[in-house]
């Protein structure tokens, strides 16, 4: 499951972030210095929310100081805002590298946000198209109203200076992908999928997620109201991006947000119709939603009740129902087996960097060994959940094996009473590369290669199907 994926707009911590062409014109707006400050300043604070709090991004933009300061600008400068930290955050090995060539030491402790203040403005001068003496007066004013930073705003103003006319140069010569990707992420991408696949999963992070929908109706008729592509999947692409609640259809119920890979293991599941179906870790709600339009008698399970409230108000704005009930998935015990479950299990994320690049910056060796433990103990639960002969699907949106592959091996390996369900060519849309040698789904995100940046690319994500027998014992 990872960290939240977005299915359906509340407030402004999920709102979509604007393409860079939208970006670019918005950053123009920089030459109203009155209204740019304060939207660099949310930036910053949102850079530090993460980096330095440890906190998810799309958490920050609910609950933080950089939240509280969002309120009250305009709609066009929260998205700003959340478009320059995002970028950032994407780009920010690159802007590292470029910063500390010309800084040549590190920041003292004593200068306060000025890193942040410098990573936001080296964003703006370099990937989102700002006048350049719009990003430099920003940061250094921006700078000067800091306490600690204000003792550093000529060495602000110098690094920037030359970071604007000499960056570019440095940008052209770098190695992006492998520069933006964690090195612990680096290697192991190298040693489970090669040098040339490993290169093109971190090229892909290079560019923002496109917006999927998963829909109610037809999604041909969908494509036309909305203006986008159908995929061969079934999900309905879309290239314009804004605010998800404004879109046609949102108030209605007729779709929700959800990446076109994250769409296929409901879908595993098969015929759901009258049947008795567990979600588990089921917030945010988007495989729920799938399988109570798809008809089956639904009971979503998470141990967090604040997720399970937004996963009610998505379920309420599509009118659909479900049992929702608040507890850890590894130990709650309902009083009968049921037909089928999904177990989209907490995960590292990481293949999810497209739509989350804060994950880059949050997550490491120790959370994966956790995580790990955690989805052993989930699966072995999920396994006493299913009625014999029923199915089973696992799954997350990870590209580490330990996450995916491996837990369905040890699984197999310790029960002789489950096998393996291998999934069809047809259920995933001819999309033959995307099945291991064992019928497993696996993508990446670099799939889905559309010729169009802002229109390619798919979430990694591992599903295997299972068929438990005797109850897995």
């Amino acid at each position: 499951m990872g960290f939240a994926r977005p299915f359906g707009p509340v407030g402004l911590s999920h709102s979509v972030n604007a393409p860079q062409n939208a970006q670019s014109k918005s950053a123009r707006h920089a030459r109203d210095y009155g209204v740019g400050l304060p939207a660099r300043r949310a930036a910053v604070l949102l850079l530090g929310a993460v980096l330095k709090d440890r906190q998810p991004l799309d958490d920050a933009l609910v609950d933080s100081r950089a939240a509280r300061e969002m309120v009250s600008l305009a709609a066009r400068d929260r998205a700003l805002a959340r478009a320059i930290a995002s970028t950032t955050l994407r780009r920010k090995g690159q802007l590292d590298a470029v910063l500390d060539h010309f800084l040549g030491k590190k920041l003292p402790r004593s200068s306060g946000p000025l890193r942040e203040i410098l990573l936001v403005a080296a964003c703006q001068l370099l990937f989102l198209d700002t006048p350049h003496h719009a990003a430099i007066d920003l940061a250094v004013r921006q700078a000067k109203q800091d306490r600690k930073a204000r003792h550093f705003d000529k060495l602000a103003n110098a690094v920037l200076r030359r970071v604007a006319s000499q960056g570019p140069a440095l940008i052209a010569a770098q190695d992006a992908g492998a520069l933006n990707t964690p090195p612990w992420l680096w290697k192991r991408w190298r040693k489970a999928y090669g040098e040339d696949v490993a290169r093109r999963i971190a090229d892909a992070h290079l560019s923002e997620a496109a917006l999927d929908l998963t829909l109610k109706g037809d999604p041909e008729k969908w494509a036309g109201r909305l203006g986008g592509t159908v995929l061969d999947t079934g999900s309905l692409r879309l290239a314009s991006k804004g605010r998800i609640e404004k879109l046609d259809g949102y108030d209605e119920g007729e779709w929700w947000v959800q990446d076109a890979a994250a769409a296929l293991p409901a879908r595993l599941l098969g015929c759901v119709a009258g049947q008795r179906v567990a979600d588990l870790c089921a917030a945010p709600g988007g495989k729920t939603a799938q399988l109570v339009h798809a008809g089956g008698d639904v009971t979503a399970v998470d141990a967090s009740p604040r997720r399970l409230e937004r996963l009610k108000e998505n379920l309420k704005r599509l009118g659909l129902t479900a049992r929702v009930i608040a507890a850890d998935a590894a130990a709650w015990r309902p009083d009968t087996r049921f037909d089928a479950v999904l177990l989209d299990a907490p995960c590292t994320g990481t293949g999810t960097l497209r739509r989350h690049p804060d994950i880059a910056h949050l997550k490491g060796p120790k959370d994966l060994a956790e995580l790990t433990a955690l989805q052993t103990r989930l699966l072995r639960h999920a396994v006493s959940l299913v009625r014999p002969g029923g199915r089973l699907v696992y799954c997350t949106c990870s590209l580490e094996r330990e996450e995916g592959e491996d837990q369905i091996a040890a699984l197999l390996g310790e029960n002789p009473g489950i096998r393996p369900d291998p999934i069809r060519s047809r259920e995933i849309s001819g999309h033959d590369s995307w099945l291991n040698d064992d019928g497993a789904l696996r993508t990446l995100p670099f799939d889905f290669n559309a010729g169009v940046a802002k229109m390619a690319g798919i979430d990694g994500f591992f599903a295997a199907r299972l068929i438990i027998h005797d109850g897995g014992k």
